[in-house]
């Protein structure tokens, strides 16, 4: 399955067997002042993308069809566990998260 990862500063990269998820959260580390470029997401080919924000506030949505669901005050670990499921195209187990409707 193909996935592309979006950097804090809008750059995209297409993702790999080797991407890094836990550099790319690190990404928000850099310049805590800067709120504008407070975001990240990894976008499978799917459409449906899981974009970060600084606090663990992390949004999944298809961006076709719309639906979006939040998590707040989510760990890096789970933010990395996360975004593996949706490199791999595991949406079934994404699904079964608990997602509060909205943003």
């Amino acid at each position: 399955m193909a996935f592309h990862l979006t950097h804090r500063y809008g750059d995209m990269t297409p993702g790999g067997e080797d991407t890094d998820f836990l550099a790319l959260l690190q990404e928000l580390d850099d310049r805590p002042e800067d709120s504008e470029h407070g975001s990240l997401a990894v976008t499978h080919e799917s459409e449906w993308n899981m974009s970060v924000s600084r606090g663990g506030y992390v949004v999944f949505e298809n961006l076709e069809t719309g639906g979006a669901r939040h998590l707040n005050g989510v760990s890096t670990g789970k933010v990395v566990e996360l975004w593996r499921r949706l490199a791999n195209g595991d949406l079934i187990a994404l699904a079964d998260e608990a997602w509060i409707d909205g943003y």
